[in-house]
């Protein structure tokens, strides 16, 4: 089988992600030792965690239209440059406001990266290929938020949390050199791509892409393509996903060591464990999600199922975790759960590949990220709100799971049952 240069730009998102989701969960390792030495309650810490999703959904929306306009190479190498240098001016926080505005900003910075890494793949990938692939190159973001534990709590421990968000910004700043030396934004444009390849991708780029007539009236505009019921519940199933993504990314370090009692040593790699087993979960999704399709020529079925299931499972999952006994128990299911909550995350940008025309891609799935990550705002700060008022995290990790159930009852029964096919 003669090697594709398109996988190396999926292997150069899927670093990416990695970074990105190491950044994220950083703050969120080193907010034990944070909390204490700035003497943070758990309202003020859930806020500080929540203002990262005010400046990224609102720039999930900015991001996907610019590189719609400007072209996703270019607005990834600002992306990523951005966001590594707010991770490294974390470093110089000092009370709950600094870090609140950090925050926001790294936020405002990381913003396009989903969107983006949406648009490149439309541009590069066979629609065959493009459920596998998203799931491949988001898996990354789950192996990175389980490499944050361990580096940094070890970093922290050894040289001072400080340290670790400097580290990080330096590995950011060269990945961004690598992106803008090896990446073009389309296919035709890189020399190393065959035209044997070149035309195995555009022969097969989709209806969507390819003259579907009922995206081809003149009459067609965002606005009518956000519109349709199967986008806008598209995003309630997401923002179900988020919520549950963003709680598990924010608090549950924190409720290891509060409500478990680990050290900042074990948290760090028994935070790891979800991550990775979500990561296999998340490459799980894609592949099944294809298989499906080739084998029922159902493209929306195909998506449709693995979100249900996916959903429904970790709400059943991470609903209960709250009345466990241990950190071991807690520890299994909030793996178990990351695995069928993963198991959906690349299925959300599938259906807008498979439903919205490609020039629209970047600005409709920053419209449905946006709405998503609206929940990146409300998930930090309801869970801070809870602890603070119950005094445990039952009621967060209940309604969480309860969450998912909605999302996924949308997915059963309101996303569209007439599919766009690929």
């Amino acid at each position: 089988m003669k090697w594709k240069f398109r996988w190396v730009i999926v292997g150069l998102i899927f670093l990416i992600g990695a970074l990105n989701y190491a950044d994220r969960a950083a703050f969120s390792v080193a907010a034990p030792m944070i909390s204490k030495e700035f003497h943070l309650d758990a309202v003020q810490m859930g806020l500080i965690l929540g203002s990262f999703s005010i400046g990224y959904a609102l720039f999930n929306f900015v991001g996907g239209y610019l590189a719609d306009r400007f072209g996703p190479r270019k607005v990834m190498a600002g992306a990523l440059a951005g966001w590594s240098a707010f991770v490294g001016l974390t470093s110089a926080g000092f009370n709950f406001i600094s870090f609140y505005i950090l925050r926001l900003l790294f936020g405002f910075a990381e913003g396009p990266i989903a969107t983006t890494s949406n648009k490149m793949a439309n541009q590069w990938l066979p629609a065959r290929e493009r459920a596998s692939a998203i799931g491949l190159y988001t898996s990354g973001m789950l192996l990175g938020g389980a490499a944050a534990g361990p580096i940094v709590g070890l970093l922290s421990l050894r040289f001072g949390w400080r340290t670790s968000f400097v580290v990080l910004t330096v590995v950011g700043l060269l990945l961004m050199l690598l992106w803008l030396k090896t990446t073009t934004d389309y296919p035709a444009q890189h020399p190393r791509v065959s035209k044997e390849e070149l035309d195995e991708i555009q022969q097969d780029q989709g209806s969507v892409q390819s003259g579907n007539p009922s995206d081809a009236t003149p009459n067609l505009t965002l606005w009518s393509i956000i519109r349709r019921p199967t986008i806008l519940f598209t995003a309630v199933a997401f923002f179900a996903y988020n919520y549950n993504n963003f709680f598990f990314l924010t608090w549950f370090p924190s409720y290891l060591t509060k409500a478990r009692h680990l050290s900042i040593h074990d948290m760090s790699f028994a935070t790891a464990i979800p991550w990775l087993i979500g990561a296999i979960g998340l490459m799980c999704g894609g592949i099944l999600s294809d298989a499906l399709y080739r084998k029922t020529g159902k493209l929306m079925f195909s998506r449709k199922v693995v979100l249900a299931v996916g959903l429904f499972g970790a709400a059943v999952c991470i609903g209960v975790i709250g009345s466990v006994n241990t950190a071991l128990e807690a520890v299994t299911l909030m793996a178990v759960g990351a695995f069928f909550l993963y198991l959906t995350a690349m299925i959300y940008w599938a259906i807008i590949q498979d439903t919205v025309p490609s020039k629209y891609i970047g600005s409709a799935g920053g419209f449905v990220h946006l709405v998503s990550n609206i929940s990146g705002i409300i998930a930090p700060t309801v869970t801070g709100i809870l602890v603070q008022r119950s005094g445990n995290f039952s009621s967060a990790f209940f309604l969480a799971g309860g969450l998912a159930v909605v999302g996924a009852l949308a997915t059963v029964f309101l996303i569209g049952r007439r599919e766009s096919r690929a």
